[in-house]
């Protein structure tokens, strides 16, 4: 699923507030990482991410590659920061819903 513009926007205010709950050190984007960030994207469906300085990858290289191996969408890498989001499939929840 691609995200259209105004929906990035929705996302990204939606995430303002929050404080990460996924860092990446110096393990880089590992096992671990990928299955705390697969069970707080089940649970939140948004979630915000931080890379320390001694990650051996860039902000964005592990945004990104957290975003496929968690098969979540990217919406904002901002600073030593970024967002990911993916639609949980849980049911019974209140979702985030998207703007058209």
């Amino acid at each position: 699923m691609t995200l259209k513009g105004r929906q990035v926007r929705q996302l990204r205010s939606l995430a303002h507030h929050l404080e990460p709950v996924i860092i990446v050190g110096k393990a880089d984007v590992n096992e671990g990482t990928v299955d705390q960030a697969d069970k707080a994207l089940e649970a939140r469906e948004l979630i915000k991410c931080s890379v320390l300085e001694s990650s051996s990858l860039d902000v964005r290289e592990a945004a990104e590659e957290l975003a496929e191996r968690c098969h979540a969408e990217l919406v904002q890498v901002i600073g030593r920061r970024f967002v990911l989001y993916r639609e949980t499939s849980r049911e019974g929840v209140e979702k985030i819903q998207l703007v058209p």
